[in-house]
C-alpha cells in the first residue's frame, strides 16, 4: 500500500503548488502538467482542430466504409468501440466524484479538458492508424500506443525485441483495465440493489455469465457494441434533455454556480480552488481518456482511407463523452435541491437525484443505463486489450483467452465486494498509461499533422476538380 501510495501521489499529488490569494493555493500534478501544456500544444498546431473542423468530424461519421480487408471494422465501428469505453461509468459515477469532491466548478474544468482533449485524441488516433498492423488472429488490424511507442524507440520493426516503455505501457493498460473490470461489478451490483434489492451475487453471476458469452467469442464484440452504445446514448440524453426542459427556469442559476465555483470565487478563501480543478481534470480525463492511449487500440483496428479521418472520429468522441453525456449527469445532479442530497455519495446521490426528476422510475433507469454503459465499458476494454496482449505475449489464443478469463474474474470480485482504493487503482493504471503515452505522442506528432495536412489539401484540391 505505501508502494501503491506513492505512486499515486507522484501522478495526482501536488507536484507544484502555486500561492494564491487568501492563503489559498493551486496545485499541480504531474499529469495535469503534461496533458494541459501538450493539449494547447496539439490544439494550436492543429490549428484550433475542435473548433475549426467539428462539421468535417460530423461528415465523416456518415462517409461508408471504405476498406475492404476480411473481418476489418469501419472508422464508426472504431469511434463506437472507443465511445463505448469512454461512455461508460466514468459519465455517471465519475462525475458524481467530481461534483462531490470539487463542487460544481468542477464541470468547467471536465469541459476545459474534453476541448483540449479533442486535439490530443485526433494526434493518437491518426498515429494509430500510421503504425498499425495486420491482426493474424482476430483479422483486420490492431495496433494504439504500443506499437507506435515501439516504432519511435525500435526502428527495426521485424525484431521480436521489446520497447521497454511501449511493455510498461501495455502491462499498464493490462492493469488498469482489471481494475476498471471491478469498479464496473461493483457499481452495476450496488445500483440493482438499489433500485431492485437484488442480492449482489445475483446480478454479478448473471453479469459475468452474459459478458463471457460474449467475449470469449471471437469477434461478438463490435456487433453487440454496434446495438449497444447508440441505443444506451440516445436513451440517456433524451431523458436528461426531458428533466432539463422541465427545468429551464433553473438553468441560469445553474450555470452561474458552475462558472463562479470553477473560477474559485467561492472557494479561494476555503482553499478549495486547488480541489476543483483537480477533481474535474481526473475525472475528465478518466471519462474521455484523451492522452491515455486506450481509445488508439480501437483506432488502429479501423480499415479507414485516410489515417487523419480516424483521428477526426476519435476527437468527436471525446466531445460526445465529455461536453454532451458527462453535462447530461452533471445537470441531472445540479437541478436537484441540495439539501436532497447533502449526505449522499456515488450511486446513491445520482439516483436519488433521478427519483427527484422521474420518481421511482427514475432510480430503475439509472440502474438499468449504468448497466449498459458499464457492460459495454467491458467488453470495449477487451477489445484494447487485445492489441496489447499481442504485443507482450505475441500472437496466440491461450494468452488473449487467459486475460479475458482475469477481467471476467475481477468483474465477480468487484460484484460481490466494495474495494475503497479500486478508483485510485483506476486513476494510477490511467496515470502510468498516459505518461507511457506521452513520451512518444508529443515527439510524432508531427507525422501526424502532416497526416492532417496532407488530408486537408486532398480534400480541398477534390472540391477544386468538382
Amino acid at each position: 500500500m505505501k508502494i501503491f501510495n506513492m505512486i499515486y501521489y507522484i501522478l495526482w499529488g501536488d507536484l507544484i503548488t502555486i500561492p494564491l490569494p487568501g492563503g489559498s493555493s493551486l496545485g499541480l500534478s504531474l499529469l495535469i502538467l503534461i496533458l494541459i501544456p501538450s493539449g494547447l500544444y496539439f490544439t494550436i498546431r492543429t490549428r484550433f482542430l475542435p473548433f475549426r473542423l467539428f462539421p468535417e468530424m460530423l461528415r465523416v461519421t456518415v462517409e461508408k466504409k471504405t476498406g475492404s480487408t476480411k473481418n476489418s471494422i469501419s472508422g464508426v465501428q472504431a469511434l463506437i468501440i472507443s465511445t463505448a469505453t469512454r461512455v461508460g461509468m466514468g459519465n455517471l459515477v465519475g462525475v458524481v466524484a467530481a461534483i462531490s469532491a470539487g463542487g460544481a466548478g468542477a464541470v468547467f474544468w471536465m469541459w476545459v479538458i474534453a476541448l483540449l482533449g479533442s486535439s490530443t485524441a485526433f494526434i493518437e488516433g491518426t498515429l494509430a492508424q500510421l503504425y498499425k498492423e495486420k491482426d493474424p488472429l482476430y483479422g483486420g488490424y490492431r495496433g494504439g500506443p504500443a506499437y507506435y511507442i515501439h516504432h519511435f524507440f525500435i526502428k527495426d520493426t521485424g525484431t521480436r525485441k521489446h520497447s521497454v516503455i511501449a511493455t510498461l505501457f501495455a502491462l499498464s493498460g493490462l492493469i488498469c483495465w482489471c481494475g476498471i473490470s471491478q469498479v464496473i461489478g461493483n457499481s452495476v451490483s450496488s445500483a440493482f440493489k438499489n433500485a431492485f434489492q437484488i442480492p449482489p451475487i445475483y446480478t454479478t453471476i448473471i453479469l459475468v455469465l452474459i459478458a463471457a458469452v460474449i467475449v470469449l467469442r471471437k469477434n461478438a464484440t463490435v456487433k453487440v457494441l454496434d446495438v449497444i452504445v447508440p441505443v444506451m446514448a440516445a436513451c440517456y440524453f433524451v431523458i436528461t434533455l426531458f428533466i432539463i426542459i422541465k427545468n429551464a427556469g433553473q438553468l441560469p442559476a445553474v450555470f452561474q454556480r458552475i462558472f463562479a465555483e470553477a473560477f474559485g470565487f467561492r472557494q479561494a478563501v476555503a482553499g478549495g480552488f486547488g480541489a476543483i480543478i483537480m477533481n474535474g481534470a481526473k475525472r475528465g480525463l478518466f471519462s474521455n481518456e484523451a492522452g491515455s492511449g486506450s481509445a488508439p487500440c480501437a483506432a488502429a483496428a479501423a480499415d479507414i482511407d485516410y489515417p487523419a479521418k480516424e483521428g477526426l472520429l476519435q476527437a468527436l468522441g471525446v466531445f460526445i463523452d465529455t461536453i454532451v453525456i458527462c453535462s447530461c449527469s452533471a445537470m441531472i445532479m445540479l437541478l436537484t435541491p441540495a439539501e436532497l442530497t447533502s449526505s449522499m455519495e456515488g450511486m446513491d446521490l445520482l439516483q436519488r437525484s433521478m427519483q427527484y426528476h422521474m420518481g421511482e422510475f427514475g432510480v430503475i433507469f439509472i440502474a438499468v443505463i449504468l448497466w449498459l454503459f458499464s457492460f459495454s465499458t467491458f467488453i470495449g476494454i477487451l477489445f484494447y486489450a487485445r492489441s496489447n496482449v499481442a504485443y507482450l505475449f505475441g500472437d496466440n489464443w491461450i494468452s488473449q483467452t487467459l486475460y479475458k478469463i482475469l477481467a471476467l474474474v475481477m468483474l465477480f470480485i468487484g460484484g460481490l465486494a466494495a474495494y475503497t482504493f479500486v478508483w485510485d487503482l483506476g486513476d494510477i493504471g490511467i496515470g502510468l498509461m498516459t505518461i507511457f503515452n506521452m513520451i512518444a505522442l508529443i515527439p510524432l506528432a508531427p507525422k501526424a499533422i502532416a497526416s492532417l495536412q496532407d488530408y486537408e489539401k486532398r480534400k480541398r484540391q477534390n472540391t477544386q476538380s468538382k
